[in-house]
């Protein structure tokens, strides 16, 4: 696996991905995860970061201790969304660390926010689209999984208006990681999906190739990234994947390639 867009970083056995962007304002610590560091065994190995696939706790715990420590970031400060494929984003502080880990979790989440140091934020993915965000002016962070629905609700355009509304945020300062997710070159998708799209007013002729069977491929790091330069943020203010999880499947975690019998990986973004 190899990219010219994202930062492939190496810690023994431990392969993780960060944002040159995001690396670039100094004012946080973050990381997404790969397949590889972990102790995880079977469809699970090494790396898996969910606690709710079938994996052992103690396999995940140990595994989040290892890429925490990696990345400077307290085990006890993370904070975990409940996934549901959802545009609901919610604001959280340091009363909420733990939550997901240690003390019951939020449900039907996909978007944390914050402007606290110390509040690890971490979202989970086996395909689809994580976005990583920070202003580094007001020092706001965000975190949201965006699948295609979460897409077509434009949950990224949702993490945006709370930074905006709740912080004071200008979208012309927010720099924005958009990570490894399933790539237009193996997402097949079907007519309602693109219908979805086409209602809700997405460019169709852009993010989609049609096939001769009468289907479609999906560009979903695109999509995203449409929806965030609608909510104002600058074109070069943001980092796109030049990795696809399902062709990389040995390496990363695809729900298009390896079906319900596998693991998750996460990316988790904190302030200094």
């Amino acid at each position: 696996m190899k990219s010219q867009s994202l930062n492939i970083n190496f810690s023994g056995e431990l392969k993780y991905i960060t944002f040159p962007k995001l690396e670039k304002t100094g004012i946080l610590k973050h990381c997404f995860t790969t397949r590889s560091g972990g102790v995880s065994e079977g469809c699970f190995s090494s790396m898996n970061m969910s606690f709710s696939r079938g994996d052992s706790r103690e396999n995940v715990v140990s595994n989040y201790g290892i890429i925490c420590d990696a990345a400077g970031i307290d085990v006890s400060h993370l904070v975990f969304t409940a996934q549901t494929h959802t545009d609901n984003c919610i604001i959280v502080t340091e009363n909420d660390r733990g939550t997901g880990f240690s003390k019951p979790g939020f449900s039907d989440v996909d978007g944390l926010v914050t402007d606290r140091k110390g509040v690890a934020l971490v979202t989970q993915f086996a395909d689809c689209t994580p976005i990583l965000f920070c202003d580094p002016r007001k020092k706001v962070i965000a975190s949201v999984h965006s699948g295609w629905r979460g897409t077509v609700k434009r949950i990224g355009e949702r993490a945006v208006r709370i930074m905006r509304e709740k912080f004071g945020c200008e979208p012309k300062d927010i720099i924005a990681g958009i990570g490894p997710c399933i790539g237009q070159c193996c997402y097949e998708v079907d007519d309602p999906v693109f219908s979805a799209f086409r209602d809700a007013g997405f460019d169709t002729s852009l993010i989609f190739k049609p096939k001769d069977n009468g289907r479609y491929m999906l560009n979903m790091a695109l999509a995203n990234k449409t929806v965030l330069v609608s909510a104002g943020i600058n074109p070069q203010n943001i980092d796109v994947p030049d990795i696809c999880t399902c062709c990389n499947s040995d390496e990363m975690f695809s729900h298009r390639a390896l079906g319900e019998k596998r693991g998750n990986m996460a990316a988790i973004i904190e302030l200094k």
